[in-house]
């Protein structure tokens, strides 16, 4: 795994531990890595400044409003880092995380952070195990925050139990698992449909559904961070360090996606598409009717994702599906019927997940027949582990097909030597 010349932010908080992070400074710097600290004020009192300063051979940030230069520091050192890790992690400053307190540099910073966060916690027992920090550390698993748990042993304050900080090999090995994941899709361009398209009735009135695009936003922000091109082509608006492609209706994603197919090499349908649209648009407002029914007639609407599947080459194609019911035998018959190398089932008849919600919980389908649960969680915890399980199989497909390449050359070159 290699980490030369990344950006690794490490805070460490008022505990016994901190004196076993300048070892750690020590070899993330050996492996070319970039460090810089930022402390709590308490954290000097187990670890000198000076000792940090000359391991990490940058500045030590403690006070939040030492600002040398016109940019304030939370923001910069929040930008500037590819990951921040806190170890040790002490009871106060996890609880301070968790419900956005930044009464500090330290978690002034986490507040600011939005790319990935590793914490390793270090307490004593009791306080570990208390209900609160508990809870607390869910929430931010819950946010896609890592928690390296502590170890059991003799702790300093004389107990016996879980407190113990990690072992380095763990951290170190976390950081850099981490690190090489922001390399996982260099190289590949990754396209993603979110929200609901829009069917006009007339200039004032359309169909639509409740799809509100967090989803494949989450995905896109995920697809991102593995170092993809991405292309985000949705019904909403959207601010982000890639590509936008706003449309509206279903023939207008259509499209998009038609201009960005061929070279692509993920193509992700998180949008709901609506199935129908009208099929004579009225140029005017129409007026209310003396009559007590008004009669719409509709067309079906392209199947998007059967046709990008039928026109495949290279592109792994990605589809959801939202239903209220029967939800893997529909989604089962779904994947059969679009040919889709993937599909992501929702559903939508929870109310604490799918629509709207900053949460979900889905069934990952592939051709093959497999399926992988993801159990509720954030929208953005969902989207990195969708992307994991998809790259993660189509690098062993992809392993598979240069085998069996591989094994054809040779076959043919025997063939030949011996004739």
């Amino acid at each position: 795994m290699n980490i030369q010349g990344k950006n690794i932010l490490i805070g460490i908080t008022g505990g016994i531990a901190a004196y076993k992070i300048c070892e750690l400074i020590r070899r993330f710097k050996k492996s070319g890595a970039n460090v810089k600290v930022v402390c709590t004020p308490n954290a000097l009192n187990f670890v000198t400044k000076l000792t940090l300063q000359n391991l990490s051979q940058n500045e030590v940030y403690i006070e939040e409003f030492e600002i040398k230069k016109w940019r304030p520091e939370h923001i910069s050192l929040a930008d500037e880092a590819d990951i921040m890790l806190i170890a040790p992690a002490s009871a106060n400053t996890i609880s301070k995380i968790a419900q956005g307190f930044a009464d500090n540099l330290l978690t002034s910073v986490a507040c600011a952070f939005s790319k990935k966060m590793i914490i390793a916690p270090a307490m004593n027992c009791n306080m570990w195990n208390n209900t609160t920090i508990q809870e607390n550390l869910s929430k931010l698993k819950s946010r896609g925050v890592e928690i390296l748990e502590p170890e059991s042993g003799f702790l300093a304050c004389g107990y016996m139990g879980k407190g113990r900080l990690c072992s380095l090999d763990k951290i170190f090995n976390a950081v850099c698992e981490e690190l090489s994941y922001s390399e996982k899709l260099k190289g590949k361009k990754v396209v993603i449909t979110s929200g609901g398209t829009i069917e006009d009735i007339d200039p004032v009135r359309y169909i639509s559904n409740y799809s509100s695009g967090k989803m494949g936003a989450a995905l896109a922000n995920s697809a991102k961070s593995m170092g993809a091109e991405v292309v985000l082509i949705t019904t909403k608006n959207v601010e982000a360090p890639y590509k936008i492609v706003k449309v509206k209706s279903a023939l207008d994603m259509q499209k998009a996606l038609d201009e960005e197919f061929e070279i692509s090499d993920i193509i992700i349908m998180a949008a709901a598409v609506a199935d129908y649209r009208v099929k004579n648009y009225s140029q005017q407002k129409m007026k209310k009717e003396v009559n007590e029914e008004l009669t719409l007639e509709l067309v079906k609407n392209p199947d998007i994702l059967k046709e990008l599947c039928e026109k495949k080459t290279h592109q792994c194609v990605v589809g959801f599906c939202a239903e209220s019911e029967n939800l893997l035998e529909n989604a089962k018959e779904k994947i059969a019927k679009k040919g889709c190398d993937y599909l992501i089932a929702n559903d939508i008849s929870r109310k604490d997940i799918g629509f709207g919600s900053e949460n979900n919980e889905v069934v990952i389908l592939d051709k093959n027949g497999g399926q992988k649960r993801l159990e509720k969680a954030s929208k953005s915890v969902i989207a990195r582990k969708i992307l994991e399980n998809i790259t993660q199989k189509c690098h062993s497909e992809l392993y598979k097909a240069k085998q069996r390449g591989y094994e054809l050359t040779e076959s043919v070159c025997r063939a030949d030597s011996e004739s």
